[in-house]
Protein backbone atom coordinates (compact mmCIF):
# COMPACT_ATOMS: atom_id res chain seq x y z
CA UNK A 1 0.00 0.00 0.00
CA UNK A 2 1.19 3.31 -1.16
CA UNK A 3 1.48 6.45 0.99
CA UNK A 4 -1.09 8.36 -0.84
CA UNK A 5 -3.63 5.54 -0.14
CA UNK A 6 -2.73 5.07 3.25
CA UNK A 7 -3.21 8.52 3.98
CA UNK A 8 -6.90 8.43 2.28
CA UNK A 9 -7.72 5.67 4.19
CA UNK A 10 -6.96 7.64 7.40
CA UNK A 11 -8.78 10.51 6.41
CA UNK A 12 -11.76 8.48 5.57
CA UNK A 13 -11.64 6.87 9.20
CA UNK A 14 -11.67 10.32 10.83
CA UNK A 15 -14.30 11.48 8.58
CA UNK A 16 -16.99 8.29 8.95
CA UNK A 17 -18.33 9.78 12.15
CA UNK A 18 -18.91 13.32 10.89
CA UNK A 19 -20.66 11.80 8.05
CA UNK A 20 -22.69 9.64 9.76
CA UNK A 21 -23.93 12.42 12.49
CA UNK A 22 -24.28 15.16 8.96
CA UNK A 23 -27.95 15.96 8.31
CA UNK A 24 -27.90 19.47 6.59
CA UNK A 25 -28.93 17.59 3.03
CA UNK A 26 -32.50 17.16 4.85
CA UNK A 27 -33.65 20.27 4.91
CA UNK A 28 -33.42 20.54 1.15
CA UNK A 29 -35.47 17.33 1.26
CA UNK A 30 -37.53 18.35 3.37
CA UNK A 31 -38.38 21.86 1.67
CA UNK A 32 -39.27 20.09 -1.64
CA UNK A 33 -41.42 17.97 0.51
CA UNK A 34 -43.63 20.29 1.71
CA UNK A 35 -43.20 23.57 -1.12
CA UNK A 36 -46.25 22.36 -2.91
CA UNK A 37 -48.62 22.56 0.03
CA UNK A 38 -46.75 25.64 1.18
CA UNK A 39 -47.61 27.00 -1.87
CA UNK A 40 -51.23 26.06 -2.19
CA UNK A 41 -51.52 27.94 1.04
CA UNK A 42 -50.22 31.19 -0.14
CA UNK A 43 -52.32 30.95 -3.15
CA UNK A 44 -55.55 30.17 -0.88
CA UNK A 45 -55.08 33.55 1.57
CA UNK A 46 -54.72 35.18 -2.15
CA UNK A 47 -57.74 33.55 -3.60
CA UNK A 48 -59.47 33.77 -0.77
CA UNK A 49 -58.61 37.99 -0.56
CA UNK A 50 -59.61 38.15 -4.24
CA UNK A 51 -62.44 36.58 -4.01
CA UNK A 52 -64.10 37.94 -0.76
CA UNK A 53 -63.32 41.96 -2.58
CA UNK A 54 -65.18 40.48 -5.55
CA UNK A 55 -67.93 38.92 -3.15
CA UNK A 56 -68.32 42.19 -0.97
CA UNK A 57 -68.20 44.38 -4.45
CA UNK A 58 -71.12 42.36 -5.80
CA UNK A 59 -73.06 42.82 -2.14
CA UNK A 60 -73.24 46.19 -2.22
CA UNK A 61 -74.00 46.14 -6.23
CA UNK A 62 -77.15 44.14 -5.37
CA UNK A 63 -78.15 45.97 -2.20
CA UNK A 64 -78.15 49.07 -4.75
CA UNK A 65 -79.96 47.41 -7.50
CA UNK A 66 -82.55 46.13 -4.95
CA UNK A 67 -83.41 49.72 -3.51
CA UNK A 68 -83.98 51.32 -7.02
CA UNK A 69 -85.82 48.19 -8.32
CA UNK A 70 -88.45 48.73 -4.91
CA UNK A 71 -88.62 52.29 -5.72
CA UNK A 72 -89.46 52.22 -9.97
CA UNK A 73 -91.76 49.17 -8.57
CA UNK A 74 -93.43 50.83 -5.84
CA UNK A 75 -93.51 54.20 -7.81
CA UNK A 76 -94.59 52.71 -11.01
CA UNK A 77 -91.83 53.96 -12.98
CA UNK A 78 -91.55 49.81 -14.18
CA UNK A 79 -93.70 46.76 -14.02
CA UNK A 80 -93.26 43.59 -12.70
CA UNK A 81 -92.18 41.84 -16.28
CA UNK A 82 -89.33 44.64 -16.67
CA UNK A 83 -87.68 43.27 -13.39
CA UNK A 84 -85.24 41.06 -15.05
CA UNK A 85 -83.79 43.49 -17.33
CA UNK A 86 -83.27 46.79 -14.90
CA UNK A 87 -82.15 44.81 -12.68
CA UNK A 88 -79.34 43.87 -14.90
CA UNK A 89 -78.84 47.14 -16.33
CA UNK A 90 -78.80 48.52 -12.29
CA UNK A 91 -76.44 46.01 -11.75
CA UNK A 92 -74.23 46.09 -15.03
CA UNK A 93 -73.35 49.95 -13.74
CA UNK A 94 -72.57 49.25 -10.39
CA UNK A 95 -70.41 45.90 -10.59
CA UNK A 96 -67.03 47.03 -11.76
CA UNK A 97 -64.59 44.16 -10.39
CA UNK A 98 -61.98 42.97 -13.09
CA UNK A 99 -61.43 39.75 -11.23
CA UNK A 100 -65.24 37.91 -11.50
CA UNK A 101 -65.95 35.55 -13.85
CA UNK A 102 -69.13 34.55 -15.36
CA UNK A 103 -71.38 36.74 -13.63
CA UNK A 104 -74.68 35.62 -13.22
CA UNK A 105 -77.73 37.58 -11.61
CA UNK A 106 -81.21 37.01 -11.25
CA UNK A 107 -84.37 38.72 -9.60
CA UNK A 108 -87.39 38.17 -7.92
CA UNK A 109 -90.67 39.86 -7.14
CA UNK A 110 -93.40 38.52 -4.64
CA UNK A 111 -96.55 40.86 -4.14
CA UNK A 112 -97.66 42.12 -1.00
CA UNK A 113 -100.24 39.86 0.94
CA UNK A 114 -101.99 41.27 4.19
CA UNK A 115 -99.46 42.17 6.66
CA UNK A 116 -96.61 40.96 4.83
CA UNK A 117 -95.38 43.67 2.19
CA UNK A 118 -93.78 43.26 -1.58
CA UNK A 119 -90.57 42.37 -1.90
CA UNK A 120 -88.13 41.81 -4.60
CA UNK A 121 -84.91 39.63 -4.53
CA UNK A 122 -82.05 40.04 -6.42
CA UNK A 123 -79.23 37.81 -6.22
CA UNK A 124 -75.95 36.76 -7.72
CA UNK A 125 -72.77 34.61 -8.38
CA UNK A 126 -69.67 34.76 -9.88
CA UNK A 127 -66.13 33.37 -9.73
CA UNK A 128 -62.26 34.11 -9.65
CA UNK A 129 -59.52 32.22 -11.78
CA UNK A 130 -56.53 31.12 -9.58
CA UNK A 131 -52.74 31.27 -9.13
CA UNK A 132 -51.28 29.50 -7.06
CA UNK A 133 -54.31 27.52 -6.31
CA UNK A 134 -54.01 25.62 -9.52
CA UNK A 135 -51.12 23.49 -8.13
CA UNK A 136 -53.39 22.04 -5.34
CA UNK A 137 -56.18 21.28 -8.45
CA UNK A 138 -58.29 24.31 -7.95
CA UNK A 139 -58.46 26.58 -11.21
CA UNK A 140 -61.27 29.20 -9.46
CA UNK A 141 -62.82 30.00 -6.36
CA UNK A 142 -66.56 30.59 -6.51
CA UNK A 143 -68.74 33.37 -4.60
CA UNK A 144 -72.42 34.59 -4.23
CA UNK A 145 -74.43 36.88 -2.66
CA UNK A 146 -78.10 38.15 -2.46
CA UNK A 147 -80.04 41.68 -1.31
CA UNK A 148 -83.93 41.57 -0.66
CA UNK A 149 -85.84 44.94 -0.30
CA UNK A 150 -89.13 45.24 1.23
CA UNK A 151 -91.79 47.99 1.01
CA UNK A 152 -95.50 48.23 2.22
CA UNK A 153 -95.12 46.09 5.18
CA UNK A 154 -94.85 49.31 7.47
CA UNK A 155 -96.75 51.97 7.39
CA UNK A 156 -95.11 54.95 8.38
CA UNK A 157 -96.54 57.99 10.76
CA UNK A 158 -93.40 60.79 11.10
CA UNK A 159 -93.30 64.04 13.41
CA UNK A 160 -91.06 66.38 11.79
CA UNK A 161 -89.94 68.43 14.77
CA UNK A 162 -88.23 71.51 14.24
CA UNK A 163 -86.21 74.28 15.68
CA UNK A 164 -87.68 77.30 15.11
CA UNK A 165 -85.80 79.79 17.34
CA UNK A 166 -83.74 82.67 17.13
CA UNK A 167 -80.04 80.86 16.11
CA UNK A 168 -81.70 79.27 13.34
CA UNK A 169 -81.20 82.80 11.73
CA UNK A 170 -77.56 82.40 11.96
CA UNK A 171 -75.83 81.31 8.39
CA UNK A 172 -79.17 80.76 7.23
CA UNK A 173 -79.64 77.64 8.95
CA UNK A 174 -83.71 78.12 8.91
CA UNK A 175 -83.67 77.94 5.04
CA UNK A 176 -81.26 74.95 4.96
CA UNK A 177 -83.60 73.17 7.32
CA UNK A 178 -86.62 74.15 5.03
CA UNK A 179 -85.13 72.73 1.91
CA UNK A 180 -84.22 69.58 4.08
CA UNK A 181 -87.51 68.74 5.72
CA UNK A 182 -89.44 69.15 2.16
CA UNK A 183 -86.49 67.06 0.70
CA UNK A 184 -87.60 64.07 3.34
CA UNK A 185 -91.34 64.83 2.55
CA UNK A 186 -90.88 64.23 -0.89
CA UNK A 187 -89.11 61.06 -0.25
CA UNK A 188 -91.53 59.61 2.27
CA UNK A 189 -94.31 60.52 0.38
CA UNK A 190 -92.83 58.67 -2.72
CA UNK A 191 -93.29 55.74 -0.73
CA UNK A 192 -97.10 55.34 -0.16
CA UNK A 193 -98.77 53.12 -2.80
CA UNK A 194 -102.17 54.93 -1.66
CA UNK A 195 -103.58 57.35 0.50
CA UNK A 196 -103.08 56.91 4.30
CA UNK A 197 -99.71 54.57 3.85
CA UNK A 198 -97.81 57.60 5.17
CA UNK A 199 -98.64 59.96 7.54
CA UNK A 200 -96.62 63.26 8.26
CA UNK A 201 -96.81 65.92 11.36
CA UNK A 202 -94.95 68.94 11.63
CA UNK A 203 -94.19 70.35 15.02
CA UNK A 204 -92.50 73.83 14.77
CA UNK A 205 -91.28 74.85 18.38
CA UNK A 206 -89.10 77.67 20.32
CA UNK A 207 -89.71 78.33 23.87
CA UNK A 208 -93.39 77.65 23.27
CA UNK A 209 -95.83 75.81 20.35
CA UNK A 210 -98.24 77.66 18.12
CA UNK A 211 -101.61 75.64 18.35
CA UNK A 212 -103.40 78.10 16.37
CA UNK A 213 -106.50 80.32 17.91
CA UNK A 214 -108.72 77.95 16.42
CA UNK A 215 -108.40 75.62 19.37
CA UNK A 216 -109.34 78.73 21.63
CA UNK A 217 -111.86 76.71 23.61
CA UNK A 218 -110.51 74.00 23.46
CA UNK A 219 -110.77 71.77 26.78
CA UNK A 220 -106.97 70.58 27.14
CA UNK A 221 -106.29 74.41 27.41
CA UNK A 222 -105.86 76.50 30.91
CA UNK A 223 -105.96 80.02 31.62
CA UNK A 224 -104.88 80.97 34.99
CA UNK A 225 -101.57 81.74 34.00
CA UNK A 226 -102.21 83.60 30.93
CA UNK A 227 -102.35 87.01 30.39
CA UNK A 228 -102.17 88.85 27.24
CA UNK A 229 -99.34 91.19 28.24
CA UNK A 230 -95.81 90.61 28.10
CA UNK A 231 -92.58 91.90 27.34
CA UNK A 232 -92.98 92.77 23.97
CA UNK A 233 -90.68 96.24 22.58
CA UNK A 234 -87.29 97.44 23.21
CA UNK A 235 -88.12 100.22 25.17
CA UNK A 236 -89.11 98.14 28.22
CA UNK A 237 -86.94 96.48 30.71
CA UNK A 238 -87.55 92.29 30.79
CA UNK A 239 -89.17 92.46 33.86
CA UNK A 240 -91.64 95.11 33.49
CA UNK A 241 -93.87 92.49 34.92
CA UNK A 242 -92.27 90.02 36.40
CA UNK A 243 -90.07 91.07 39.41
CA UNK A 244 -87.08 90.56 39.48
CA UNK A 245 -87.68 87.62 36.97
CA UNK A 246 -85.85 87.42 33.46
CA UNK A 247 -89.38 86.21 32.04
CA UNK A 248 -91.51 87.73 28.76
CA UNK A 249 -94.63 85.91 30.09
CA UNK A 250 -97.11 85.40 32.91
CA UNK A 251 -96.62 81.62 32.49
CA UNK A 252 -92.73 81.55 31.85
CA UNK A 253 -92.49 83.87 35.53
CA UNK A 254 -94.69 82.20 37.93
CA UNK A 255 -93.49 78.84 36.70
CA UNK A 256 -89.62 80.43 37.09
CA UNK A 257 -91.16 81.16 40.95
CA UNK A 258 -91.27 85.15 40.57
CA UNK A 259 -94.05 87.65 41.32
CA UNK A 260 -96.52 88.64 38.25
CA UNK A 261 -97.47 92.11 39.12
CA UNK A 262 -99.60 93.35 36.08
CA UNK A 263 -103.52 92.77 36.97
CA UNK A 264 -104.50 90.07 34.66
CA UNK A 265 -108.17 91.03 35.37
CA UNK A 266 -110.79 89.49 32.85
CA UNK A 267 -109.08 89.96 29.41
CA UNK A 268 -110.13 88.77 25.93
CA UNK A 269 -109.13 85.43 24.98
CA UNK A 270 -109.70 86.70 21.15
CA UNK A 271 -106.12 88.53 22.28
CA UNK A 272 -104.64 85.30 22.72
CA UNK A 273 -101.75 84.20 19.91
CA UNK A 274 -102.23 80.36 19.96
CA UNK A 275 -98.51 79.75 21.78
CA UNK A 276 -98.80 77.34 24.89
CA UNK A 277 -96.50 76.31 27.05
CA UNK A 278 -95.17 73.27 29.41
CA UNK A 279 -97.50 71.37 31.67
CA UNK A 280 -97.04 71.66 34.86
CA UNK A 281 -93.91 68.59 35.78
CA UNK A 282 -94.04 65.48 35.66
CA UNK A 283 -96.60 66.53 33.12
CA UNK A 284 -93.80 68.31 30.94
CA UNK A 285 -92.40 65.07 30.12
CA UNK A 286 -95.30 62.67 29.08
CA UNK A 287 -98.46 61.69 27.19
CA UNK A 288 -100.97 61.77 29.83
CA UNK A 289 -104.26 62.34 28.60
CA UNK A 290 -105.35 65.95 29.68
CA UNK A 291 -108.40 66.20 31.78
CA UNK A 292 -107.07 68.23 34.68
CA UNK A 293 -105.20 71.94 35.73
CA UNK A 294 -102.03 69.72 35.98
CA UNK A 295 -102.52 67.85 33.01
CA UNK A 296 -103.44 70.94 30.67
CA UNK A 297 -101.72 72.96 28.76
CA UNK A 298 -101.23 76.55 29.93
CA UNK A 299 -102.47 78.86 27.10
CA UNK A 300 -98.94 81.57 26.83
CA UNK A 301 -98.20 85.31 25.33
CA UNK A 302 -95.07 84.36 24.20
CA UNK A 303 -93.79 87.35 21.35
CA UNK A 304 -92.19 85.19 19.37
CA UNK A 305 -94.67 82.36 19.06
CA UNK A 306 -93.84 80.51 16.35
CA UNK A 307 -95.05 81.85 13.17
CA UNK A 308 -95.98 78.46 11.54
CA UNK A 309 -98.43 76.26 13.36
CA UNK A 310 -98.24 72.61 14.83
CA UNK A 311 -99.90 70.21 12.17
CA UNK A 312 -100.93 66.94 12.75
CA UNK A 313 -100.59 63.95 11.16
CA UNK A 314 -101.95 63.96 7.41
CA UNK A 315 -101.14 63.23 3.86
CA UNK A 316 -101.99 66.01 2.30
CA UNK A 317 -98.54 67.30 1.36
CA UNK A 318 -99.20 70.95 0.24
CA UNK A 319 -100.60 71.51 3.96
CA UNK A 320 -96.78 69.96 5.23
CA UNK A 321 -95.17 72.05 2.06
CA UNK A 322 -97.21 75.11 3.23
CA UNK A 323 -96.08 74.50 7.03
CA UNK A 324 -92.89 74.43 6.47
CA UNK A 325 -92.51 77.58 4.21
CA UNK A 326 -94.53 79.67 7.20
CA UNK A 327 -91.13 78.78 9.56
CA UNK A 328 -89.51 81.89 10.87
CA UNK A 329 -87.00 81.81 13.37
CA UNK A 330 -87.40 83.51 17.05
CA UNK A 331 -87.09 83.17 20.09
CA UNK A 332 -85.79 80.70 23.18
CA UNK A 333 -84.85 77.16 22.36
CA UNK A 334 -87.18 74.85 24.77
CA UNK A 335 -86.39 70.94 22.81
CA UNK A 336 -88.50 69.39 25.42
CA UNK A 337 -91.84 70.88 24.52
CA UNK A 338 -91.01 70.24 20.79
CA UNK A 339 -90.60 66.67 21.35
CA UNK A 340 -93.33 66.00 23.51
CA UNK A 341 -95.86 67.34 21.03
CA UNK A 342 -94.18 65.47 18.39
CA UNK A 343 -94.65 62.24 20.29
CA UNK A 344 -98.61 63.71 21.33
CA UNK A 345 -99.04 63.78 17.27
CA UNK A 346 -98.55 60.12 16.73
CA UNK A 347 -100.72 59.39 19.19
CA UNK A 348 -104.97 58.68 19.05
CA UNK A 349 -105.72 60.62 22.03
CA UNK A 350 -106.28 64.23 22.86
CA UNK A 351 -105.12 67.34 22.13
CA UNK A 352 -104.05 65.91 18.44
CA UNK A 353 -106.08 62.98 17.81
CA UNK A 354 -104.13 60.88 15.51
CA UNK A 355 -105.78 58.72 12.64
CA UNK A 356 -107.12 55.22 13.89
CA UNK A 357 -104.73 52.89 13.03
CA UNK A 358 -105.58 49.39 11.23
CA UNK A 359 -105.22 46.39 13.71
CA UNK A 360 -104.11 44.39 10.56
CA UNK A 361 -100.99 46.60 9.28
CA UNK A 362 -98.13 47.40 11.08
CA UNK A 363 -96.82 51.08 11.69
CA UNK A 364 -93.67 52.53 12.25
CA UNK A 365 -93.95 55.68 14.46
CA UNK A 366 -90.77 57.87 14.23
CA UNK A 367 -89.92 61.67 15.62
CA UNK A 368 -87.13 63.52 13.78
CA UNK A 369 -85.90 65.96 15.91
CA UNK A 370 -83.85 68.85 14.75
CA UNK A 371 -82.43 71.44 16.69
CA UNK A 372 -79.10 73.98 16.79
CA UNK A 373 -78.72 74.94 20.18
CA UNK A 374 -79.12 73.61 24.32
CA UNK A 375 -82.27 74.16 26.20
CA UNK A 376 -82.22 77.44 27.62
CA UNK A 377 -85.93 78.63 27.99
CA UNK A 378 -88.58 76.40 28.78
CA UNK A 379 -91.60 76.86 32.26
Amino acid sequence: MTAISCDLMSRLRRAAPHFARANRGNIAMTFALTLVPLLSFVGAAIGYSRAAKARTSMQAALDSTALMLSKDLSSGVITTSQIASQAQAYFSALYTNKDSKGVTISASYTQANGSSGSTVQVSGSGSINTDFMKVAGIPNMNFNASSTATWGANLLRVALVLDNTGSMADYNKIGALQSAAKNLVTQLSGLAQKNGDVYISVVPFEIDVNVGTSNVSASWLRWDLWDPKNYSNSSQPYNTYCNQGYWMTMAQCKGHGYTWTHTVGSPNRNQWNGCVTDRDQDNDVNSVVPSSTATNFPADQDQSCPAAQILPLTYNWSNVTNTINQMSPGGATNQTIGLQWGWLSLLQQSPLNAPSEDATSQYQHIIILFTDGLNTGDR
